[in-house]
Formats: structure tokens, C-alpha cells, sequence
């Protein structure tokens, strides 16, 4: 086995990821000290148009195959192609996004390889010239380490967020696929709905206007709605409002749903319970909003305020676009 790193690379339209391009340059690092190089795996159409930014960041070859089939369908072509690129790499580790399709693609290509495969890995380090992991377990109440044993590659599912995207100065080779997954697959894709309102995914996103059981309801997201819109940012939520139905889970931030490393995050009407805080820390800037001075989330908040949140927020919000339109 080699001392080489593959990534399977996420794009849109040959566009990576961000967590595509934190798994480059985390692989940098981990193939840097392993004397061995960066395979990156993208598919799918647009997929050549990734290979600059994904070198950039730290892939030393790209493997490219931009058949309309990994859009088409779920789950097979892309295993087929992961799989073949094991067998001919060799590498000491793979390692995806735990994402949808990141957690997918992983398990199964551990069954298929016959290796181990650990989730929401939030580091990844070198230990006797393997990949060792370190996980999240029990709600993010406790972190474990982990290394994959039994001579196969180890599979790591990385949470986003959880390693910085550092621009290496590379330059990628472009190694295109032949007939890798072409065979189609049992399960074909639908349709894909963008939900309104959400222009960008939470993950990717520079500022988050999250609420919590403090809202008291649906109705006043509409106050966050405003605020994230005069922000130019994105609505997040608890696990208890998204539990309640006050809005839908892909808006969820914490342990079972987004990691997030926004510059802004604020929280509105958020306890700070840990389940939460484990996905939102990481933030560049936090700011607590909350009626409670004793809230957790005020331990951790660089900004806070104590008080009514529906007087606040509507405030904070006029004040934005006031200041926005230079009156």
C-alpha cells in the first residue's frame, strides 16, 4: 500500500465544494507526511472544470469522469468508479465528506473493499504510517480516536467544516476514467428541489441567522428571514425548532444536523445546549441573542445581548438596511 491520500471531490457544475476543498488540503498535509501523493476522485458533468481549484488546494491528480450517469443515477456508478480507483491507487486512506452522498458512497465502498469506514470524523492525523481518525460520539459529548485495521485503505467521512481549506500553490495532473461507472445502477434520480429561501447551503454559507425554542413558534423565522436577507446570509435552526416542525431540517445546526463554520453566527433565542454548540463553535464570530442572562450560549458568544428578541430583532434588522441604503 501506498503512502497516497484519495478524496472524492463534491461539486456543482465543476464548481468543488468547500468541503472538497478542505479534504484537498487536510490530504496535503496527511500525504506529506506520508511521503505519498493526492488522488482526487470527481464525477459527473463539469467535473474537468474542478480540477484547477481542487490542485490549488493540495490534489496532485485528479481523475475525471464526466459522463451524465452519476447524475442519473444513485449510488453504483460512483462505487464502481471509487472502487476501481482503490484497486489501481492503492491508497493509505480514503476520505469523503459525510454528507449524503459522502456516507453513501462510503459505506458501501467499505463493504466493497472489504475495510472499515468512520463517520463524522472531525481530524484526521498520521500514527505509525497510517491514517488515524478522531470522531465525534454520544451527541458530541465525547470525542474517540480511531484507526481503521486489516491491511485495506481506511474510509473516513469528514463533517464539514472540520479542517481548514488551505491553499497548497499546486498544480494537478488530469487523469480521465474509462468507462469507470458506466453500468448505470438500480436507482435513478427523481428530481432535485432547491427550497425556497435557501440560495446556498448552510454549510457554504458566510453568515447564519439561527433560531430556537425561544421563537416560541414558526411564525417569527419570518423575523430572521428579514435579517439574513438584509445580511445577505442564510436561516439556520435548533434541534428543537426543527423538532417542533417550525422549520424544516435542512436548516438544522448541531450534531445531527450541519457543521458549520460561518464568519457571522447568530443565535436568536438559542439555550447554547451542547448538541448545538457542537455544530456552530467554530464560528469566526458569534453572537447570542436571548432573554435569559444565564444562557449557555452567552459562555461562548464574543457579542451578546440580553432581552426581548422581538423587540431586538427587528431593530437589528431596520438598522442593517438603514445603514445599507446610506440614510
Amino acid at each position: 500500500m501506498s503512502g497516497d491520500v484519495l478524496i472524492y471531490a463534491e461539486h456543482e457544475h465543476g464548481v468543488p465544494r468547500r468541503i472538497a476543498l478542505e479534504l484537498a488540503s487536510k490530504a496535503a498535509d496527511l500525504a506529506g507526511e506520508l511521503g505519498g501523493r493526492v488522488h482526487a476522485l470527481a464525477l459527473g458533468p463539469g467535473a474537468a472544470d474542478s480540477v484547477e481549484r481542487l490542485g490549488e488546494y493540495g490534489a496532485d491528480v485528479v481523475h475525471v469522469d464526466e459522463d451524465s450517469v452519476y447524475d442519473e443515477f444513485l449510488g453504483d456508478p460512483a462505487l464502481d468508479a471509487a472502487s476501481k480507483l482503490v484497486d489501481s491507487v492503492q491508497p493509505v486512506a480514503v476520505v469523503l465528506p459525510n454528507s449524503q452522498d459522502g456516507r453513501d458512497l462510503g459505506s458501501r465502498l467499505a463493504a466493497r473493499v472489504n475495510t472499515g469506514a468512520v463517520a463524522n470524523v472531525i481530524g484526521l492525523d498520521v500514527a505509525d504510517g497510517s491514517v488515524c481518525a478522531e470522531e465525534t460520539i454520544f451527541g458530541g459529548n465525547f470525542t474517540t480516536t480511531v484507526m481503521v485495521e486489516g491491511g485495506g485503505p481506511g474510509i473516513f467521512m469528514v463533517r464539514p467544516n472540520a479542517f481548514v481549506a488551505e491553499p497548497k500553490g499546486k498544480t494537478a495532473q488530469v487523469e480521465r476514467l474509462s468507462e469507470a461507472g458506466t453500468g448505470g445502477g438500480r436507482a435513478k434520480l427523481g428530481e432535485v428541489v432547491r427550497e425556497e429561501g435557501a440560495p446556498l447551503a448552510l454549510d457554504e454559507a458566510a453568515i447564519i441567522v439561527s433560531g430556537g425554542r425561544g421563537l416560541g413558534g414558526p411564525e417569527p423565522f419570518s423575523m430572521l428571514v428579514d435579517l439574513a436577507d438584509a445580511l445577505g446570509g442564510v436561516v439556520g435552526a435548533s434541534r428543537a425548532a426543527v423538532d417542533a416542525g417550525w422549520i424544516s431540517y435542512p436548516h438544522q445546526v448541531g450534531q445531527t444536523g450541519k457543521t458549520v463554520k460561518p464568519q457571522v453566527y447568530i443565535a436568536i433565542g438559542i439555550s447554547g445546549a451542547v448538541q448545538h454548540r457542537v455544530g456552530m463553535q467554530t464560528a469566526d464570530t458569534i453572537i447570542a441573542i436571548n432573554k435569559d442572562p444565564d444562557a449557555p450560549i452567552f459562555q461562548m458568544a464574543d457579542f451578546g445581548a440580553v432581552g426581548d428578541l422581538f423587540e431586538i430583532v427587528p431593530a437589528l434588522t431596520e438598522e442593517i438596511r438603514r445603514r445599507k441604503n446610506g440614510r
